[in-house]
């Protein structure tokens, strides 16, 4: 488990990071230090961020075209301190901070995802959009989160 030496923001083990003279960095640092680089990328990012909705339409949204459907998955662990806590949390109640921390942080990973494979497929935003969370094991140590969504172009 390291640290974004930019923001800050822990990375996981299995979260993608990149490191470069020393310095590592989490992926929404790196995608900001390309979109300074190359400005191309800061428009594609642009009209696939800008639309993202659980719902299938939206006032001021012609969808022009259904391109198909898309998925994203992202698989976190959650280490035995987290485990030791949360027990904890079970028997005493309470929130555990860093469950929660562990789920927010696999939700915008899984979206970020979900974005791109939009993007692939020439779409510029996701509607219908879908989150399910899924135990991967009895004791709890490992979760999965499924988005999906339905990529579309949308009208001007």
């Amino acid at each position: 488990m390291t640290k974004c030496s930019y923001c800050g923001r822990t990375i996981w083990p299995r979260e993608p990071s990149w490191e470069e003279d020393g310095k590592v960095a989490c992926q929404a640092c790196k995608d900001e230090w390309e979109r300074d680089q190359d400005p191309g990328i800061s428009v594609r990012e642009a009209e696939i961020e800008a639309i993202v909705l659980t719902t299938e339409t939206a006032p001021n949204l012609p969808i022009a075209q259904r391109i198909e459907v898309i998925t994203a998955e992202c698989a976190f662990g959650m280490n035995i301190f987290k485990d030791l806590f949360a027990g904890v949390r079970d028997i005493v109640g309470g929130r555990s901070e860093a469950v929660q921390k562990t789920m927010r942080d696999a939700r915008r990973t899984v979206l970020y995802e979900l974005k791109k494979e939009a993007h692939e497929v020439g779409a510029n935003a996701v509607v219908g959009v879908d989150l399910d969370y899924v135990e991967l094991s009895a004791a709890g140590s490992m979760v999965m989160l499924v988005a999906s969504g339905t990529a579309v172009r949308t009208g001007e």
